[in-house]
């Protein structure tokens, strides 16, 4: 199953936690590998849609807040490749729209 290039991608949560700096869990020194960085958080947002639009979502779990699936491959910044997994959700009750959770290292 693929996940449509509609699915939601909040944009804070690519400015205010994936593409800044942390002490712990900093994802945006990952990201800064294939030049991705707050400058332009659009690139990153078509980095993720690319993905899902060509690779396959794999149910991973359920629990009170919906139906969670993820997403591996790779992700194609304008300066190299990371290979990645993304994290979705179905949320119950909603209208069928999946919503990025994050991202990480695929290890």
């Amino acid at each position: 199953m693929r996940i449509s290039g509609d699915a939601i991608i909040p944009r804070a949560k690519l400015t205010q936690y994936l593409l800044i700096p942390r002490e712990v869990d900093d994802k945006a020194k990952f990201l800064a590998q294939a030049g991705f960085t707050l400058a332009d958080p659009g690139m990153l947002e078509a980095a993720i849609h690319e993905l899902i639009q060509t690779h396959d979502a794999i149910y991973d779990l359920t629990n009170e807040y919906g139906d969670f699936y993820r997403v591996e491959g790779p992700l194609i910044g304008p300066t190299g490749e990371l290979v990645v997994v993304t994290i979705w959700l179905l949320q119950t009750g909603s209208d069928g729209s999946f919503r990025f959770v994050t991202l990480k290292p695929k290890r």
